[in-house]
């Protein structure tokens, strides 16, 4: 019987990723998802870092993403963002999405919520609606 070989079609669909990082534990478990994708398929992965001023010191969070990035051999490239304070940080990373050409986010389900009972955060759950790309959501 013949099999044909892999297409690998996500290769084709899924070429740059953006990952919304806060330097919560469920933010660097979605770049290690997309550092997956970009192992299997030779995806570009950027992490994005929508500083708002309650996250601490960014250098912190783009170490502990260099350190992830070396450990896995995947090179990330690092973004940060400023907050205006007349945006949000949903707004931010869709008008990322919008600037940077990207074909999917990789994002967590929850950042730095305390409410362990939410499902899903306010920033994931806004920018599934907004953008006007494919949203893989790591929980």
């Amino acid at each position: 019987m013949y099999v044909r070989e892999p297409t690998y079609e996500v290769s084709y669909m899924f070429k740059r990723i953006l990952v919304p990082v806060d330097g919560s534990s469920h933010s660097i478990k979605a770049l290690n998802v997309a550092i997956d994708f970009a192992k299997r398929y030779g995806s570009v992965i950027v992490a994005l870092i929508v500083d708002d001023g309650t996250i601490g010191p960014t250098e912190r969070i783009m170490e502990t993403i260099a350190s992830v990035s070396k450990k896995s051999g995947i090179n990330v490239e690092t973004k940060t963002v400023k907050l205006s304070p007349t945006s949000s940080i949903a707004t931010s990373i869709v008008e990322e999405v919008l600037r940077g050409g990207y074909d999917l986010i990789v994002i967590s389900a929850r950042g730095k919520t305390v409410n362990p009972d939410l499902i899903i955060g306010s920033v994931a759950l806004s920018v599934i609606v907004n953008v006007p790309v494919s949203v893989f959501v790591v929980r």
